[in-house]
């Protein structure tokens, strides 16, 4: 009996992408940046208020994926252990074996992760760079697909810790989700939309994830586009609107979520528009704008607008 043929990567992912957009309900504009920063391989910060669906987006995606799913409440008492596991001793083998902690998931929700210590921040350092953790002397992987959503409150700031700039860079993007329109707000208000986590049946396994990124990898992407993505990264280094600019990661970073923008949007090609529109989330985070990018608005503003001088290939 010759086999169904399995579904092409477009298909699949329009499947995904349907199915979040039911759980985050208005929202689809972050439900396509969230599985962008997934299959570029990345990491997401969501920085928003309370209550707009920071940790239902996470728990949809793992979900959806048929990933495991693990949530830290990151407190101002929690350890680097507490995330990444210990070392026991085991008296009848007379050795230390090592129990993982909750970053050992494919989905891992660093929730209120600007509420800890930078001791215990910095943990994750290793883990979002090189999905693996040191302990003791030894290394341990994290499986595959391996992705931190990390949300932080940009209002609340008693007893919080900001993240240093090093950290900001280890994630691909940063995205804010927003109140919803009124319409939809209406239809979660009524429970007629949201509120169907448990009932999400799975539409990729983790090793078709792992397939389906390493496809983003072999999207084309032309010579010019390349050009487009430096003289973007190289114009914040110059301009006198930031004082920290984009780094060699971070232009690597537009880079992988361009060719993932394509493969999401059913292309084997970059388009301009796969550029400049990732600008803003994968870029501005990891900007330091000075007295006058702060006149200007502050990072994303003056990102904007200087990126409206650069010329589009």
């Amino acid at each position: 009996m010759t086999p169904s043929p399995s579904p092409v990567p477009g298909e699949t992912l329009a499947c995904l992408r349907a199915q979040l957009e039911g759980v985050l309900v208005g929202k689809p504009d972050q439900v396509r940046l969230a599985l962008i920063a997934l299959l570029a391989r990345g990491h997401l910060l969501i920085e928003d208020v309370p209550g707009v669906g920071k940790t239902t987006l996470a728990q949809g995606l793992a979900r959806s994926l048929g990933c495991t799913f693990q949530r830290i409440q990151f407190t101002s008492d929690l350890l680097p252990s507490d995330i990444i596991g210990v070392n026991v001793f085991n008296p009848q083998a007379g050795t230390f074996e090592f129990k993982p902690g909750p970053l050992f998931a494919h989905i891992v929700l660093a929730d209120e992760i600007n509420r800890t210590s930078p001791k215990t921040q910095s943990c994750l350092l290793e883990a979002m760079n090189e999905a693996q953790v040191s302990l003791d002397h030894r290394t341990h992987p994290l499986p595959r697909p391996f992705m931190v959503i990390a949300t932080q409150n940009p209002l609340e700031y008693h007893g919080t810790h900001p993240l240093p700039e090093s950290q900001m860079d280890r994630f691909l993007m940063r995205i804010h989700i927003g109140y919803p329109a009124a319409e939809a707000e209406r239809r979660i208000v009524t429970g007629e939309a949201g509120g169907v986590l448990p009932d999400l049946p799975p539409v990729l396994s983790a090793a078709e994830v792992c397939r389906l990124q390493e496809a983003a990898d072999l999207v084309q992407v032309d010579p010019a586009l390349v050009g487009y993505v430096m003289s973007i990264t190289q114009a914040t280094r110059t301009s006198d609107t930031f004082a920290l600019g984009a780094s060699p990661r971070a232009a690597r970073a537009l880079f992988r979520a361009a060719q993932a923008a394509a493969l999401l949007a059913g292309r084997s090609y970059c388009v301009p528009d796969d550029v400049k529109g990732l600008t803003i989330p994968a870029l501005a985070h990891r900007l330091l704008p000075s007295a006058r990018g702060e006149a200007a608005g502050g990072a994303e503003s003056a990102l904007r607008t200087l990126l409206e001088g650069i010329p589009v290939p």
